[in-house]
């Protein structure tokens, strides 16, 4: 097979134009490189004109980005690419069949983590597009986050049942995951390694080709598709991991009354070879669209797969537990919000909460999965009113969410640090107390953003994570 595919591409020849199926946070960046690289000629974003997203084709096509927040480059390079005529944005998949090479960048989130069932709606109507005009020698790129079997499972089915051709024969069929974060997209494609898994060797080197010009310090990784797979979800699944380890030890510093971020400092200071310590930060939860499933992802892959798993039946592994640590987090926050008004004889009923960051990220206006939507819907069940502050985000469904912050601190009891953008790093106390109204507040800090010596000289209740040595500090009286 790899000889006829072989025959195909070379008849194609170099890779000249793109399709990048999926203008998100993966999509845009990666169309706007591709389209700066001389190597090839155009690139086509493709996005569906729905009421809620078609607004962003006439945006691309002047050059201007969708994404909000701080995104470095992005902005200057897509109105570069599009000025110049090599980005165009359209909703018009027929245009798939004049293409050398098709990425899909779509998401793939679980609704329901129980049954480890993801929805994959999203990911399979794209690659019904890409089969239908599917041509003979195309590269098909998988960069969605998947469960490990999927490219040479049900992908592979769908563009060969789409398309009446064979993968591996027909056409080149790869996994190549995107490695991304937000607020460093370009960068991140351009430096970080790319993982490429082929389902055969033909496919990887097509592909090889096809990142190798926007890489400036990363490197080509190839692998099996089926081990790309696995390796993105398995990355995620351990930065998870390890920032569980910070909460959870967070928790048992609080618990002792002394300071995580000494422990933490203590901890990192033990250098030499062979000697890894990395610890994160510990937080107010989890958010994103990448470490709130992708462990879920991996677990479920060793069910499409098949494979026997030598583990103590009915218990949950480590890195389910490790998820479920960072998905407590926000309720721990409205523990330690009920603590601090507990603290000035008042609960969270009749109280008014003023909830700082809705984005899970700081300086980006990245809302998907935010830990702050659980703590506010129990504040909102305890009887609270919560008004919600975020310099980057403008709306988010059924939740209200304001960019004035003095309108927000109103007449609030307590102030809740939910997301570390650097604009509440600068809040005074005397400022806080000024647009709230009254002496008496609880401030409680999510992201370790703001000096508690400093709110409780000036009379607030401070609560923080991992802050045993403040948490139960001696009220002051406000001073004037």
């Amino acid at each position: 097979m790899d000889s006829v595919l072989s025959s195909l591409i070379n008849k194609r020849g170099p890779i000249r134009t793109i399709g990048v199926i999926g203008m998100g946070y993966v999509g845009i960046p990666a169309a706007a490189l591709f389209a700066d690289s001389p190597a090839f000629e155009r690139v086509y974003g493709f996005q569906r004109d729905s009421p809620t997203s078609g607004y962003k084709i006439a945006m691309l096509n002047r050059g201007e980005s969708p994404l909000k927040g701080e995104e470095p480059g992005l902005d200057d390079l897509l109105a570069k690419v599009a000025r110049a005529g090599k980005f165009v944005c359209t909703s018009d998949f027929s245009k798939i069949s004049e293409l050398d090479v098709v990425t899909l960048a779509i998401q793939t989130p679980f609704l329901n983590k129980n049954d480890l069932l993801p929805d994959f709606s999203a990911l399979f109507d794209g690659v019904k597009n890409v089969g239908r005009y599917l041509k003979p020698g195309m590269l098909v790129v998988l960069e969605s986050t998947i469960t490990p079997g999927t490219t040479t499972g049900i992908a592979r089915q769908i563009l060969e049942e789409e398309s009446g051709m064979k993968a591996g024969c027909d056409f080149a069929l790869v996994h190549a995951p995107e490695r991304v974060m937000v607020g460093r997209l370009l960068r991140n494609i351009q430096e970080h390694d790319r993982i490429v898994g082929g389902i055969d060797d033909v496919s990887t080197q097509r592909a090889t080709y096809l990142y190798s010009p926007i890489l400036t310090k990363g490197r080509i990784i190839p692998m099996t598709a089926t081990a790309a797979e696995v390796t993105k979800t398995a990355e995620n699944t351990f930065r998870d991991l390890q920032i569980a380890a910070a909460n959870e030890l967070a928790l048992y510093c609080e618990a002792m009354g002394i300071n995580f971020y000494d422990v933490r400092s203590g901890i990192d200071s033990l250098k030499g070879e062979g000697i890894t310590r990395a610890i994160l930060w510990p937080g107010a939860g989890v958010g994103g669209h990448c470490l709130t499933k992708d462990t879920y992802h991996l677990e479920r892959g060793v069910k499409v797969l098949g494979g026997q798993l030598d583990y103590p039946a009915g218990k949950d592994s480590l890195f389910v537990l490790a998820r479920n640590i960072n998905d407590f987090m926000p309720r721990h926050m409205f523990t330690l919000t009920t603590l601090g008004l507990g603290r000035i004889g008042k609960t969270i009923r009749g109280s008014k909460i003023a909830l700082l960051g809705w984005a899970f990220l700081a300086n980006s206006d990245d809302a998907r999965n935010t830990p702050a939507e659980p703590f506010r819907d129990l504040v909102l069940e305890a009887g609270g009113e919560v008004t919600v502050h975020d310099p980057w985000v403008d709306s988010y469904p059924d939740v209200p969410i304001d960019h004035d912050i003095d309108t927000v601190l109103a007449g609030a009891d307590a102030v809740i640090l939910f997301t570390g953008h650097t604009e509440y790093k600068n809040i005074s106390p005397a400022g806080i107390r000024k647009a709230c109204g009254h002496d008496t507040i609880v401030i409680v800090d999510g992201r370790n953003v703001i000096d508690p010596d400093m709110f409780i000289n000036a009379g607030f209740v401070y609560k923080g994570i991992g802050r045993g040595d403040k948490n139960e500090h001696p009220i002051r009286i406000a001073l004037p």
